[in-house]
């Protein structure tokens, strides 16, 4: 049995990141894409993303402790990439359009002949890499259901960043600076019409109440005012981030 190689390693983190834990199953397509890129079975593949679960801190709290037959080389790419969330999601796409004999370009589908090259084309293609990799990891983390109304249709889901990204450029990328929520509470949320609390109770704004004419809507939102919302497997939303938003929502009421 040969070992497991670093970028073998990389990639079953990104594959971590991106694949919700009540999928992750030997047909799951993320987990038979990377075995078929690096010759190997999807139940390795399997296993090795449960290694992963070892290391996470959110699940050591909620008594899961992952897979026990981790290796040095496991421990070493988690800890290069846990607080470097944009560079995993960079490095991971780097190796796969290597692996399939592409240029990051030709891969990721973002950049016409038109654009700039040089820095300006190194940039775009890295906040396209990083805006993909963000949705995919807070989406699968909650299952694929908006954190507040339980909307589970893709279409309907949008990956919302708790501190908005032109604040905190280091952590744009940092699933634990999202939400997963349907267009209507990202768009609330971004306007501060409603927040969730460090405790991750929702608190809906009066001025939400008082926009809202239709008595059967206004009823709904009473009744998620308080609630908590539904969390997600991994990357808890970061109480820090929720205290921020929570804050400046305050200022506006």
């Amino acid at each position: 049995m040969r070992n497991w190689s670093r970028e073998e390693t990389i990639l079953a983190l990104d594959a971590y990141c991106k694949v919700p834990f009540n999928k992750a199953s030997n047909s799951n397509p993320i987990i038979v894409e990377v075995a078929t890129l690096i010759g190997r079975t999807p139940a390795s593949v399997k296993m090795k993303i449960g290694n992963f679960g070892s290391f996470d801190p959110i699940l050591k709290a909620k008594g899961i402790v992952g897979l026990g037959n981790t290796s040095r080389l496991d421990k070493e790419v988690w800890d290069e990439y846990c607080d470097d969330w944009g560079k995993l999601a960079y490095d991971s796409t780097l190796i796969i359009a290597q692996l399939r004999n592409t240029t990051l370009e030709e891969f990721t589908h973002t950049l016409p002949k038109q654009f700039p090259k040089g820095e300006e084309r190194e940039r775009i293609i890295r906040q396209r890499i990083h805006q993909t990799f963000f949705r995919d990891a807070v989406l699968s983390s909650y299952n694929y259901r908006c954190c507040i109304s339980g909307v589970g249709s893709i279409e309907l889901l949008e990956a919302c960043h708790i501190v908005d990204w032109s604040l905190d450029e280091v952590n744009r990328t940092n699933p634990r600076n999202g939400l997963c929520l349907n267009p209507f509470f990202h768009k609330a949320y971004d306007k501060h019409l409603l927040s969730i609390t460090p405790d991750y109770s929702i608190v809906v704004s009066e001025e939400l109440f008082e926009k809202s004419s239709e008595l059967s809507f206004k009823d709904y939102l009473h009744t998620i005012n308080g609630r908590s919302i539904t969390l997600p497997d991994r990357f808890f939303p970061q109480r820090e981030f929720l205290e921020i938003h929570y804050e400046r929502f305050k200022t506006r009421q």
